[in-house]
């Protein structure tokens, strides 16, 4: 007998629909799995067959072919066992053939019959509605996350004979109902712009990059507060949408970040060590996995100490900081991850992080060399440079500046400005604007346009930054409450991006 069950496989952030065929017929006893399975797929026989015979069904004692279609999809992972279970009990007349054609199912099994949660419940679930599926069976704790996909009828299970009694109709499982959209409500992180005293410069400038989503790089000598200031940027930016939280999900389910967790409610911020490769980084590996930049996307990606990180892993982040992905090819295997985020980096002016002062003992080589390790064109790529100095003691014993929830406010005016003005454009936020985009909404008067001009002729402005010069200074006019850009907001931008040619003797590319 030939029995059809509906699961699917991961493929970088997506879910690809398998068709599960098995067939059972007489001869000798033996259970054969075809359709490009790793070896973890090959190794569901016997968790299969230990899981079938522990939850009180017979394990037909005759030839079994199981086939994964399409066959020339490379399927990983144990989230084929429950689909191959079911086909093998439908085909030997023990589930209803006709239940398995109109639901999918996925899920690893124990030899004792239990389900045992997997990576990628979000994408699994999108594919089923994409696939006209009426409902998705998997393990209970996943139940929840599944839910959040609308349209999909969610039946959650512990036990294989759970599944079984749920495909007879005798029990609807656990059928969460589906979640809310996320309040919009601040960030839960106990970090605070409380915490920071003096350093009103920078901490304007984390404003401007929270407005506009633009990288920003500080630079100054150890212990100042540059990474202080960083790990407090989540706390002012703005909330994340629906869809942005769906992506979140899903990504962070594949990386199996949160099993069953819900919906993501806050953005992510990621810190890998300096030490991380860049297959680490970007993504990749024999078999296509995202890395930190996707990991970040729709947050922030902190790269402390930036000119101790690798340069080969460096160099690898350019291309997805202009197109906000990143194209995995390995061999006939093609993976494309999103990685739309914020970089934010840290480093110091030279090796002993003193460079200008008195207690610098670096020679000119030495800091040449040490900044060298940053190239042009990364360093093209960052929209704000901050010099981040030790606050003088009256700041340094003064009160706050300000706190997260004042500027989160205003940031988050900010972005709802940008979302009026580019609504029905697809484009979130002023960092992302393409160079079109960049003419049409950011308008200069004359004297800004002679400004930008005169900026431009003396050389230290590639054709890229300054573009990215007119969207920072777009950011600063939302941040501001105002509806054109003047010559002031214009000279802020550039006074944050000119010192950019400081730090590298290499021309940006």
């Amino acid at each position: 007998m030939l029995a059809h069950v509906t699961t699917f496989a991961i493929q970088g952030v997506e879910s690809r629909r398998v068709r599960v065929e098995v067939d059972v017929r007489t001869g000798l006893p033996n259970f054969l799995i075809v359709g490009l399975g790793d070896r973890a797929v090959r190794e569901a026989r016997e968790r299969v067959r230990s899981a079938i015979l522990n939850s009180g069904f017979e394990f037909p004692a005759k030839r079994i072919t199981v086939n994964l279609a399409p066959a020339d999809l490379r399927k990983e992972g144990p989230g084929f066992d429950l689909a191959i279970a079911c086909g093998v009990l439908a085909a030997a007349a023990q589930l209803p053939v006709q239940e398995l054609e109109r639901v999918a199912v996925f899920g690893e099994l124990a030899l004792g019959g239990e389900l045992r949660p997997c990576r990628g419940v979000l994408a699994v679930s999108e594919g089923a509605v994409a696939a006209d599926m009426k409902g998705l069976i998997l393990p209970a704790p996943h139940a929840r996350e599944a839910a959040l996909v609308e349209g999909l009828g969610v039946f959650g299970a512990t036990t294989l004979g759970e599944v079984a009694a749920i495909l007879r109709g005798e029990t609807d499982g656990v059928t969460p109902p589906a979640e809310a959209p996320p309040a919009v409500a601040p960030p839960r992180t106990a970090l605070d712009l409380a915490d920071v005293r003096g350093h009103s410069a920078p901490l304007r400038a984390l404003s401007i990059a929270a407005a506009g989503g633009h990288n920003l790089l500080l630079a100054g000598p150890p212990g100042t507060g540059k990474t202080m200031l960083a790990q407090r940027l989540p706390s002012i930016l703005p909330p994340l949408t629906r869809g942005e939280a769906i992506e979140v999900t899903r990504i962070a389910g594949i990386a199996g970040l949160r099993p069953g967790a819900g919906l993501v409610s806050e953005r992510p911020f990621r810190s890998p060590h300096h030490t991380i490769s860049a297959s680490g980084l970007v993504g990749g590996g024999s078999t296509p996995t995202p890395g930190e930049v996707t990991l970040a996307h729709h947050g922030v990606l902190f790269l402390d100490e930036l000119a101790e990180f690798r340069r080969s892993a460096l160099e690898a982040m350019r291309q997805p900081l202009e197109d906000g992905r990143v194209a995995i090819v390995r061999g006939q295997k093609r993976a494309v991850f999103p990685a739309r985020f914020m970089l934010v980096a840290s480093t110091n002016p030279c090796p002993c992080g003193y460079a200008g002062t008195p207690r610098c003992r670096c020679g000119e080589a030495e800091i040449a060399r040490y900044r060298r390790r940053l190239s042009g064109p990364l360093l093209d790529r960052m929209d704000l440079l901050v010099d981040v100095q030790r606050p003088t003691p009256e700041d340094f014993a003064a009160g706050p500046v300000c706190t997260s929830e004042q500027e989160r406010e205003r940031v988050v005016a900010a972005r709802e400005r940008q979302s009026a003005r580019l609504a029905g454009t697809g484009v979130p936020c002023n960092a992302q604007l393409g160079a079109a985009d960049v003419r049409r909404h950011v308008g200069l008067d004359a004297e800004g346009r002679t400004i930008l001009r005169r900026a431009y002729d003396r050389g230290t402005l590639s054709p890229r930054g300054h573009d990215r010069v007119l969207r920072v200074a777009r950011t600063i006019a939302d941040l501001d409450d105002e509806p054109t850009v003047s010559a002031a907001h214009l000279l802020e931008a550039l006074g944050l991006r000119q010192d950019l040619s400081d730090l590298t003797t290499e021309e940006a590319a």
